[in-house]
């Protein structure tokens, strides 16, 4: 099994990498089939017109998520990498006012979001629960041609026929490729460590440049850092009312300023760990909830935790090098690649364990790897993390990733460095394995209710707005 550290970090948009990024790619998938032959186009036929439907999960939160601004962007030809934010809003209202989207490459095709951008909460798709359908169209509105995608966390989109696939264990892109290391699993992760005699970074680094060069490996990693970091520095800048009628204020600024005032001042404060991974983890989400560039880690609703840790042990370890955090995110990636080919990131499928618990798995693994832990230890480090959100319930307020999503990822960050130094004080036994925790995490999302997973249906979406 070989998914990329590329595949778990993603530089996007905000807020949500199932619910804004994922449609935005299935629309470009949509669009990029329009223009080939791999579908039954009759000879004199013509799209003319474009139709969506979101189901599901999709339907429920999709407005607090941005889904349907996200569809226009993406059939209006733009990718959730490059998109500027500060353009989407313009875009947007050109499509409402001419009823028209006009993607680069593409004749304009009629689409009218109030008409043609269908919430359907009444008839969710069988295969999972962010569930989206595209139609093409043409004068006449006779159907051309129709697919079925499913955004399945972290910005991954498939085709029903793709998931199915997937899910019989078929030949999905992850498995294509050789490498010298294809572990499945933690255990299999710890047997090729102990046998090569490898930390995890190099094993995952040896599997990557089956890929790309190491200088191209490396340019890549630093870009994803840079992102992240750029991330954080908006988040403690910027300041004001985040967007989608809570009026939810933005806390980290304010924060940031009251810790540097204490930093100079040389006063002891035993929180302070604490509350430099929870004012760097709360810019990012709020960065993520104003529908910013993030990155997904490994969604965007966890996109704090993995940033968050990293800053963390730079500013309080001055000889962290660039080598270090290179090291950092590809043993992150390696647990959170492990985590979402046996279980699941998406909290629309399991709940939040599934996003900020395994953000927060991944960032023990990586803060427990830079500090010299052994491969046993970082494997331990993930699991204290992992086990400790167990249940952890998906109930956005208002379907809006922001209550309770940012102090979660501050939460998440929190205890990802307090897994790994419990870990650390260890030499690497401990009692539960890795891959039965991810398990564990796996069957407790089967079984939690659909009020619990991304739906704003029940917990602190419906008490909260009942109170």
């Amino acid at each position: 099994m070989f998914l990329s550290v590329f595949d778990v970090f993603k530089i996007g948009i905000g807020p949500s990498s199932s619910h804004t990024m994922g449609p935005m790619s299935a629309a470009n998938r949509f669009l990029a089939l329009l223009l080939t032959d791999d579908w039954p186009k009759p000879a004199t036929a013509v799209v003319s017109h474009l139709k969506v439907s979101l189901h599901g999960s999709l339907a429920y939160t999709g407005i607090g998520h941005g889904s349907g601004r996200a569809v226009i962007l993406g059939l209006a030809g733009e990718k959730p990498d490059t998109v500027d934010p500060d353009a989407m809003d313009g875009i947007i209202a050109r499509v409402e006012e001419t009823s028209q989207v006009c993607p680069p490459g593409h004749p304009a095709y009629d689409f009218k979001p109030d008409e043609d951008l269908v919430f359907d909460k009444k008839n969710p798709l069988p295969g999972h629960a962010n569930g989206m359908t595209f139609s093409a169209l043409d004068t006449q509105g006779r159907i051309l041609l129709k697919r079925i995608y499913y955004s399945i966390g972290g910005g991954f989109v498939v085709t029903d026929t793709e998931l199915e696939a997937l899910r019989k264990g078929g030949s999905d892109a992850a498995k294509t490729v050789r490498v010298p290391y294809p572990f499945s699993s933690a255990r299999e992760m710890l047997e090729m460590a102990r046998s090569s005699g490898r930390t995890i970074a190099q094993m995952k680094r040896a599997n990557e440049e089956i890929i790309v060069s190491r200088d191209e490996l490396n340019a890549r990693l630093d870009q994803i850092w840079e992102a992240m970091n750029g991330c954080i520095d908006r988040g403690l800048r910027n300041e004001g009312i985040m967007p989608g009628g809570l009026k939810v204020k933005r806390r980290a600024h304010d924060i940031h300023e009251k810790l540097n005032v204490e930093w100079r001042s040389n006063r002891p404060n035993p929180l302070l760990a604490n509350d430099w991974l929870s004012v760097y983890a709360m810019a990012v989400n709020e960065e993520n909830a104003a529908g910013g560039r993030v990155v997904t880690a490994p969604t965007n609703g966890a996109a704090g935790v993995v940033p968050a840790t990293v800053r963390y042990f730079r500013h309080f370890h001055d000889d962290a090098s660039i080598d270090d955090i290179r090291d950092f995110l590809l043993t992150a990636a390696a647990i959170g690649g492990i985590i979402k080919h046996n279980a699941s990131i998406s909290g629309a499928e399991v709940g939040c364990q599934g996003e900020v618990g395994s953000a927060s798995a991944m960032a023990a693994a990586g803060f427990a790897a830079v500090m010299g832990g052994s491969p046993e230890q970082v494997e331990n480090a993930a699991e204290i993390a992992l086990e400790h959100h167990l249940g952890m319930t998906c109930d956005p307020i208002a379907g809006l990733v922001q209550i309770p999503c940012i102090e979660r990822n501050a939460l998440g960050a929190v205890k990802a460095v307090t897994a790994a130094s419990l870990a650390l004080k260890g030499n690497g036994e401990h009692f539960v394995p890795l891959d039965a925790c991810i398990e564990t995490m796996r069957q407790t999302g089967n079984d939690m209710s659909e009020k619990y997973k991304e739906t704003s249906t029940g917990g602190l979406a419906v008490n909260v707005v009942e109170c």
